[in-house]
């Protein structure tokens, strides 16, 4: 197979943040306060200043209120957990996150379960985490929302296939195992979840009509893995040298993609694929979170 569709996340999360932005207008035309995301960033960290710059410029696309607080690491835990405690109290923001890594003196765990569950937008606290599993109304972690959302709306059937997950992550693996496996539509897989214990793998995906690879290897996923028509999500973005690049590197996702993609009928890209749905999604819960939707 050579005619194969490549998922388009750009287009679709450009798509669904101009809907979400039309939303918003109607608020504000009935005289509504906009949804209102703020955004901690402890530390100079450079990954989690570019995220954050794009969380604020998504902001600005769909017509919320942004606000960040900027911290140096030097903050001590007590600190954070009293500005978390200020956040979660302060009735004009409707959604924050704590942006990671945290300095190694700070218990994420903590921080994570110090947030109020209702105000969540990473959908990171057990609340929300345990609400998804049984299939209650709550905030979903952004990235495996994003696969879900880009699955219904390329018409992918997900009905009776079986979906194999390579990862089994916290923030991506175990969720969108979870979301696959739930009764509706995207869902109503069987599926397999494959980490580093698993053996067999290769033999696994073979029979796989879905695979999404999250592990954060790249070029894990290779040809020989794949069977033809089977739908590939690839959630991998690891930096890999490349002196052709004026950076210096380029981005690799965990599927060798161009010796992959032939078999398939639908192939996410690295980059362009998962990774713009995961800041939608989390505009799409901050928008729950300001109409108080659960």
């Amino acid at each position: 197979m050579a005619d194969y569709t490549i998922i388009d996340g750009k287009a679709t999360a450009a798509a669904i943040k101009k809907e979400i932005a039309e939303e918003v207008g109607r608020m504000k035309a009935e005289g509504q306060r906009p949804p209102h995301l703020s955004a901690i960033l402890v530390g100079h960290d450079g990954g989690s200043e570019t995220y954050v710059k794009n969380k604020v410029l998504a902001c600005e696309e769909c017509g919320f209120t942004s606000s960040l607080h900027r911290y140096d690491d030097t903050i001590t835990e007590e600190e954070l957990l009293a500005e978390i405690d200020r956040l979660n109290k302060d009735p004009e923001v409707d959604g924050f996150i704590v942006q990671l890594p945290l300095p190694r003196h700070i218990n994420e765990q903590k921080v994570t379960e110090a947030i109020d569950w209702r105000k969540d937008v990473d959908g990171f606290h057990p609340v929300n985490v345990g609400r998804m599993s049984i299939g209650l109304p709550g905030f979903r972690s952004a990235t495996p929302d994003g696969i879900i959302e880009l699955l219904s709306r390329y018409g992918i059937e997900t009905r009776g296939k079986h979906a194999v997950v390579l990862g089994r992550s916290n923030i991506v693996g175990k969720p969108v195992a979870s979301l696959l496996i739930q009764k509706g539509n995207p869902g109503d897989c069987t599926v397999t979840v494959c980490h580093s214990a698993t053996k067999n793998i290769k033999e696994i995906c073979r029979e796989a009509d879905i695979i999404v690879a999250a592990l954060g290897h790249p070029g894990f996923v290779t040809a020989d893995m794949v069977k033809p028509g089977a739908v590939i999500i690839d959630v991998g973005t690891t930096r890999v040298p490349d002196a052709s690049r004026k950076s210096g590197f380029r981005l690799s996702g965990d599927v060798d993609f161009e010796n992959v993609a032939p078999l398939c009928s639908f192939i996410t890209p690295v980059p362009g694929g998962v990774g713009p749905m995961t800041i939608c999604s989390l505009m799409k819960n901050t928008l729950l979170a300001r109409k108080g939707s659960f």
